[in-house]
């Protein structure tokens, strides 16, 4: 075999960082021996894998090819390793999940996850929808648990389950004693948001179609905690998922509001990179999460 699994991770980690310097810190390496090995790389096979854009060394056509087949490459690896270490089966698994279900559902997977599968290192990265998505296609996690749509030819996209948003105000609020509200008080309300890339409110822009340009968003935060405290103080009404808010109904600190002229159904979805080997670990999980 011409080429090294080291080789391999230098390459994979210089596309990652764009730089050769934080790739070679990444792999506890030497600056000179990850250069060396990238370079060795090249000349065994009369190649280029990147382009040099300013500071940045950038994964030509060839390089950008070549990379998910090397991450598969080096996944079964480590699968390997392991069996033959007599380590379980399920190594680590990067995980990310928007914060709704980072929040409010994947601990609960993961504990259950982990406790059928003793050994198994998981981690879970919390971001809006769009951060995860960019990640996954980076081959920075295994697996994203999304709550908006996307779509990218690199992604599969699998519906995992449904989920309903809820409008909502502060117990104390003149609206809370309302039956229903109306597209005028959907107008004139001072709405406090999650923010844009989101899929909270890709869900509630959608809802709201038609009324957007109209509407009046005071605030907008990256953080569901944050958007309850602000409506329980009395700053505006909002739209989370009703998971988010179970609790704060439940001790009447805000009130639910009707609109059922508007649509605010929406799915949460799983996401992975078309061409990523799924290891014993990935598969355990979607399993775990379809029942």
């Amino acid at each position: 075999m011409r080429y090294t699994l080291r080789q391999l991770e230098v390459f994979l980690a210089t596309a990652h960082f764009q730089n050769v310097t934080r790739a070679a810190d990444s792999l506890a390496m030497s600056q000179s021996a990850a250069s060396g090995a990238l370079k060795d790389l090249e000349q065994q096979f009369d190649v280029l894998l990147f382009d040099r854009v300013g500071k940045r060394l950038q994964a030509n056509e060839l390089g950008r090819l070549l990379r998910p087949k090397a991450e598969a490459l080096l996944e079964q690896a480590k699968e390997l390793e392991q069996q033959l270490a007599k380590h379980k089966d399920v190594g680590s698994l990067k995980l990310g999940a928007t914060l709704t279900i980072g929040n409010y559902l994947a601990v609960g997977l993961i504990a259950e996850f982990m406790k059928e599968t003793p050994g198994a290192q998981v981690s879970l990265e919390v971001a809006n929808t769009a951060s995860i998505a960019k990640q996954v296609l980076n081959f920075e996690l295994d697996i994203g648990l999304i709550e908006g749509e996307i779509q990218d030819p690199d992604l599969e996209v699998n519906h995992w389950r449904d989920d309903e948003l809820v409008v909502f105000c502060a117990q104390n609020h003149p609206w809370a004693s309302k039956k229903q509200l109306s597209d005028e008080n959907l107008i004139n309300a001072e709405w406090i948001l999650r923010e844009q890339g989101s899929g909270t409110r890709q869900g509630f822009d959608r809802a709201m179609h038609g009324l957007i340009p109209h509407q009046n968003i005071t605030l907008e935060l990256q953080h569901t905690e944050a958007i309850i405290r602000a409506v329980e103080a009395g700053m505006g009404i909002s739209c989370l998922s009703s998971i988010a808010v179970e609790d704060s109904f439940a001790r009447g600190s805000l009130v639910p509001l009707a609109i059922p002229h508007r649509d605010l159904s929406r799915a949460f979805y799983f996401i992975l990179r078309k061409d990523k080997y799924q290891s014993e670990g990935i598969n355990k999980w979607l399993k775990l999460c379809a029942r």
